[in-house]
C-alpha cells in the first residue's frame, strides 16, 4: 500500500496519532539537558465537582438550610478552621494540608459564567472571556511563546489517549501519552519505520496530508525519547490501584526520570452529580484524594516536591441549594487546590464563600481563574503571562 493511500484510509487519521503534533521534528532539536526547572501538573475534575461538599462550609448555617439531605454532617467533616473543612473522603489530604503542602482558593470563577459543561470547560482551557471563542488553549499558547524551555516537542504531556484543547497552540501542541511503552511499540510498526526513512516529501507541504506525515514522524521520534528516558526510573512508592492513581504514577515516573517536560495534564471524571450525590461524589473524591496524597508524598521522598506545583480545577461548581433528586445542579464559582513543597501561602487562601450573598442562587466569584493562570505563567514558568492570556490579570501570592 502506498503511504498516501494509507494516510487517506487509515483510522489513524481520526485517532490518537492526529493529536501529538509539534513544531519541528525531533531530530532537529538540541538534546541539551534541562536541569533545575519547575514542573507544573494540572488536574482536571470533569463534570463540575461540587465545591461546597468538597471544602465544606460547616460553620455557615445557610449550608445546612439549603442542603437538607446532601450536606456533610459536622461530625464527619475534617475541620481545617472554624468555618471550613474537608469532605471525609479526602482524609488522605489532611496530612498534606498539615505539612503546609496544600493551598485552597475559594470562590474561583469568571464573569458571566456559563453552565454548559462543554462551554465552561472551553473557557477554562482557553482562558477566554465567556463571550469569546478561542481555538487555542492557554498551555498551547505557552508552547507557542518560544520560551527557553519550549524547544522540545514534549514540553507538555497529557497522560491520556487524546489531547485537551488546553494543550493545543496555533504552532505547537502537547503530546498525549497514556502508556509510553505502548506508544513506542505502536510507532515501531513497519509502516512508521518506512515513513521515517523515506517520506513522500512532495506531500509534506500539503495542508492536511503534510500535517499527518509530520505528525507521524514527530510522534515516532518523541515516542523513542519518552520511552527510553522514562524506563530509566522505576516508581517504588505505593499508589492506589485506580486509573487515576496510575496516571499520577506515570507522571512521577516522567518527572523522576528527568524527562524534559514542563507541564503534565491529567483528568478524572464522574463529578456530574445531579442524582444521589453523596455516594457518587464521595467515591470520586476518595479516588482523587488518595492518589494525590500518594503523588505528593512520592515527590517529597524523591526530592522533587519543591520543584513541582500541582493545580486542581473543575469547570464549575454546583448550586448552593440541592435539587429534588438528592443531588446538585450546575452552578458557578468553585474551589481550586494547589499542592507543592514551596507554596508562598499554605492553608486556606481567602475567605469562605458567602452563602447569604448569592446571585440567582449561585456563588459569586471572588477570584478570576485567569489570575491563577497569570501567577503560574509569570512566577512558576517565567514567561510573559499577559501575552499568553491576551490581557493583564492580577497575580496571586501562592508561589
Amino acid at each position: 500500500m502506498k503511504r498516501r493511500d494509507f494516510l487517506k484510509s487509515s483510522t489513524l487519521a481520526s485517532g490518537a496519532f492526529l493529536i501529538p503534533a509539534f513544531l519541528k521534528p525531533f531530530e532537529s532539536m538540541a538534546m541539551s539537558a534541562v536541569s533545575g526547572y519547575k514542573n507544573l501538573v494540572i488536574i482536571q475534575l470533569s463534570g463540575g465537582n461540587d465545591g461546597l461538599n468538597t471544602v465544606v462550609p460547616f460553620g455557615d448555617d445557610v449550608y445546612y438550610q439549603k442542603r437538607k439531605t446532601v450536606a456533610i454532617t459536622p461530625n464527619e467533616i475534617i475541620k481545617l478552621n472554624d468555618i471550613q473543612g474537608l469532605n471525609p473522603n479526602l482524609s488522605a489530604l489532611k496530612e498534606i494540608y498539615d505539612q503546609g503542602w496544600m493551598n485552597i482558593i475559594n470562590s474561583v470563577g469568571y464573569p458571566n459564567p456559563d453552565r454548559s459543561h462543554f462551554r465552561s470547560m472551553d473557557i477554562w482551557q482557553t482562558a477566554s472571556n465567556s463571550n469569546e471563542f478561542l481555538s487555542t488553549g492557554w498551555i498551547g499558547r505557552y508552547l507557542d511563546s518560544n520560551c527557553q524551555t519550549c524547544q522540545n516537542p514534549y514540553t507538555a504531556i497529557e497522560v491520556d489517549d487524546t489531547l485537551s484543547l488546553a494543550m493545543k497552540g496555533s504552532k505547537m501542541k502537547g503530546i498525549a501519552v497514556q502508556d509510553p511503552n505502548k506508544l513506542y511499540q505502536t510507532t515501531r510498526e513497519p509502516f512508521f519505520k518506512d515513513l521515517m526513512h523515506g517520506p513522500d516529501n512532495d506531500h509534506l507541504h500539503e495542508d492536511n496530508l503534510g500535517y499527518l506525515y509530520k505528525t507521524m514522524i514527530e510522534t515516532y521520534s518523541s515516542a523513542d525519547y519518552i520511552q527510553k528516558t522514562s524506563k530509566t526510573y522505576n516508581v517504588v512508592a505505593p499508589y492506589p490501584a485506580t486509573g487515576f492513581g496510575n496516571q499520577l504514577k506515570n507522571v512521577s515516573k516522567f518527572i523522576n526520570s528527568g524527562l524534559n517536560t514542563r507541564i503534565y495534564y491529567v483528568s478524572l471524571g464522574g463529578f456530574d452529580t445531579h442524582v444521589g450525590q453523596q455516594n457518587q461524589q464521595g467515591r470520586q473524591l476518595k479516588i482523587y484524594g488518595d492518589a494525590v496524597a500518594a503523588f505528593v508524598k512520592d515527590l517529597k521522598q524523591t526530592g522533587k516536591l519543591d520543584d513541582t506545583l500541582i493545580m486542581t480545577f473543575s469547570e464549575f461548581g454546583r448550586r448552593v441549594e440541592q435539587n429534588a433528586s438528592n443531588g446538585t445542579d450546575h452552578g458557578t464559582a468553585n474551589n481550586v487546590f494547589l499542592f507543592g513543597g514551596k507554596l508562598g501561602k499554605a492553608g486556606i487562601y481567602n475567605n469562605a464563600p458567602d452563602l447569604a450573598n448569592l446571585e440567582n442562587g449561585d456563588l459569586k466569584y471572588q477570584i478570576d481563574f485567569r489570575d491563577i493562570y497569570a501567577t503560574l505563567l509569570k512566577k512558576w514558568l517565567n514567561v510573559n503571562d499577559s501575552s499568553i492570556l491576551n490581557a493583564q490579570f492580577t497575580g496571586l501570592n501562592f508561589v
